[in-house]
């Protein structure tokens, strides 16, 4: 007979349950982690082509439209869509979701669905690269927050990792400091970098630790869409404004493959592994998205024009994709060898 153990966010489990919720932390499951949380930024990257794709394909919504109602439906469907995948797969034991399952996937969901959607809609008022360049200022935010959480400085590699990485992200994104001032897209894009570390830090946080993380992501994905939800009905023109989002099979694939692959796939591999390593270490992982999207947009874009008839160029390979991709690469790698030694 297997022993047991109390829990308050479970009840009486066996210790295998435990196992099956979370990984356990060693070396092997730690590098693991580390593949699976690469993964998940290699999704999130498919996103930035295929959004454009999706922008391109309907000029009907795109043209003369509020900002904030494109960033709200992108988000209520993306997120909604998502939630009712879940919901039908855990249907069978909603009535075991427990308060601190309740209260992590409410805490994701609030931190990482506010963060998108000024990400969103600063994105409509400032240039791709210094959006790209602002958001990965949660790389620097959470080891300061850690730091003051644990009344440590951080280490001389994690701040010289961070700094890496983010001279990185300014040359893969060709960032012109010259031209950065703080106007609404640059300001609501450093709000949501300041959220996006809030969501990594809260994911971390040791009394989730048994949680059913399922059961935890559909409560993120719900309120994910919530939050864009009354931000949409409030931007609404008119009623043809949501039938616009879904005109064509096209577009209708466009949504699929952003809500199965970058959506439901990629977040629960980061809800998932994401506790294997530390907040800072994630942090820095997650900046490899940039890279991502950049490579796919060497040669997504002519696929996706072939397909729905769209003039979407490839970009094309380039001394910043190399040198600021492999800075990043560069940074994770120093902070994985000193963890490694430890």
């Amino acid at each position: 007979m297997p022993e047991f153990v109390d829990n308050p966010a479970l009840g009486t489990v066996a210790p295998e349950a435990y196992i099956a919720n979370r990984p356990a932390k060693n070396r092997s499951t730690r590098r693991r982690a580390i593949c699976m949380l690469l993964l998940a930024t290699a999704f999130w990257g498919v996103s930035f082509p295929t959004v454009k794709a999706l922008t391109l394909a309907q000029p009907a919504l795109m043209t003369g439209k509020s900002s904030w109602l494109l960033a709200a439906l992108t988000l209520t469907v993306r997120f909604g869509a998502t939630a009712l995948i879940l919901l039908a797969w855990h249907r069978s034991d909603l009535r075991k979701l427990t308060s601190l399952e309740r209260w992590q996937g409410l805490g994701l969901g609030l931190f990482g669905g506010t963060g998108l959607l000024l990400q969103l809609d600063g994105l409509t008022y400032t240039s791709a690269s210094t959006s790209a360049f602002l958001t990965q200022f949660y790389c620097l935010i959470i080891p300061l927050v850690v730091a003051l959480r644990d009344r440590k400085w951080p280490s001389l590699t994690v701040l010289s990792s961070c700094a890496v990485v983010l001279i990185g992200v300014a040359v893969l994104a060709g960032f012109n400091g010259r031209q950065l001032h703080l106007g609404r897209g640059e300001a609501e894009t450093l709000l949501g970098s300041v959220l996006f570390a809030g969501q990594i830090l809260w994911l971390e946080r040791r009394r989730y630790a048994q949680n059913r993380m399922g059961h935890v992501s559909m409560v993120m994905f719900t309120t994910m869409a919530l939050i864009g939800l009354p931000v949409a009905f409030a931007a609404t023109a008119q009623p043809h404004d949501w039938l616009a989002l879904f005109t064509s099979k096209t577009v209708l694939g466009f949504w699929a493959l952003l809500t199965v692959l970058c959506t439901l796939t990629a977040y629960l591999l980061m809800n998932y592994w994401q506790p294997s390593v530390s907040a800072t270490e994630a942090g820095l992982i997650y900046c490899a998205e940039p890279v991502f999207a950049s490579a796919y947009a060497l040669f997504l874009p002519a696929w996706f024009s072939t397909l729905a008839g769209l003039s979407y160029a490839n970009e094309t390979l380039t001394a910043n994709l190399v040198i600021g991709g492999g800075l990043i690469a560069a940074a994770n790698v120093i902070i994985q060898t000193r963890m490694d030694k430890r």
